[in-house]
Order: structure tokens, then C-alpha cells, then sequence
């Protein structure tokens, strides 16, 4: 008697708890599943990555701030002067460090004039500065009492801010 009952406790046990387990194992391995078959999705042959990284933009890490400001102010002002923008000198806003992350935020706000197209140009090759982080701020001004087809070839006003990063 004393045999049975403890067979039957160790089975009951057994079947309690390895019902639980073996469901927690089912779970994870259908879990597993799905995220195979979505890893699977998302691969790509050889020339689609190739494509996309052509549309990505470049990016290099950040430097000391010393060395990043200047590196950043003359690659836009390389870029303004490519795209045929008139701007006043490039003035660097107060730097402040955003929470969680281990670097600063380096502002620079300029002022110019130039045609809407130039604007257009210059706001497309834009990707290609290594170091930009953002465009704050884009604000452009035309002259509104003037009918819509005199103003397309007018120079309109622009203020735009961009950040980067720096140590």
C-alpha cells in the first residue's frame, strides 16, 4: 500500500508540473518558429542591400566638439556654396546633452537667400554630410504680394538650424 501511494504522489507530481513544463516548451519552440520564418523575411539577396545602402546616408562618429564644429561648419558651408547659396556667416547655438545619451548636441543656425530650386538642391545632397544629425529647423519666406507665376524665379529668404553630435 505504502508503494502505491507513493507511485501515485510521484505521478501526480510528475504529471502536474511536466504538463506545465513540457507547455512552456511548446511555447518557446513555436515562438522560435516565428521568429525564424520573420528572420527569414527579411533577408535579401546581395544586390537589394547593396541598393539600399546607396540610399542610406553617411554617417561618421562624432568627435571632440573642437574638431567636430569646425569639421561640420565647413562641409555645409562646402555644400551652400555647391548648391549656389548666398548665407550669412554660420553662428554655433548653445550645446546641451540630451538624457541616455552619451553625447552632446551641437546646433548651427544660419540665415541666407537663394531660389526655391537652389533651396530644393541643396536640401537633397544634404545626405552626403557625414556629420549632420538633423535639420531643426527650415523656414523660408517669399514675397506674397507679387501673383504666384513673377515669384517662382525670386530669391526667397531662409533660416534653417542643423544639429550634430559631439563628444
Amino acid at each position: 500500500m505504502l508503494l502505491i501511494g507513493a507511485l501515485s504522489a510521484v505521478l501526480i507530481f510528475v504529471f502536474t508540473y511536466g504538463s506545465k513544463g513540457y507547455d512552456r516548451w511548446s511555447q518557446a519552440r513555436a515562438t522560435l518558429a516565428a521568429a525564424k520564418h520573420k528572420l527569414g523575411e527579411v533577408e535579401t539577396d546581395s544586390n537589394r542591400q547593396a541598393a539600399l545602402a546607396t540610399m542610406v546616408p553617411v554617417f561618421e562618429a562624432p568627435q571632440v566638439e573642437d574638431k567636430q564644429k569646425f569639421l561640420f561648419r565647413d562641409k555645409l558651408h562646402e555644400q551652400f556654396k555647391k548648391a549656389g547659396i548666398n548665407t550669412e556667416p554660420l553662428q554655433f547655438l548653445p550645446v546641451r546633452k540630451p538624457r541616455g545619451v552619451p553625447y552632446r548636441v551641437l546646433k548651427i543656425k544660419c540665415k541666407g537667400k537663394c531660389k526655391l530650386d537652389q533651396l530644393l538642391d541643396f536640401l537633397a545632397n544634404l545626405k552626403e554630410n557625414p556629420y549632420l544629425v538633423a535639420v531643426e529647423e527650415l523656414r523660408f519666406q517669399c514675397d506674397t504680394k507679387e501673383p504666384p507665376e513673377k515669384r517662382k524665379d525670386k530669391e526667397i529668404e531662409i533660416d534653417l538650424t542643423f544639429s550634430t553630435f559631439v563628444k
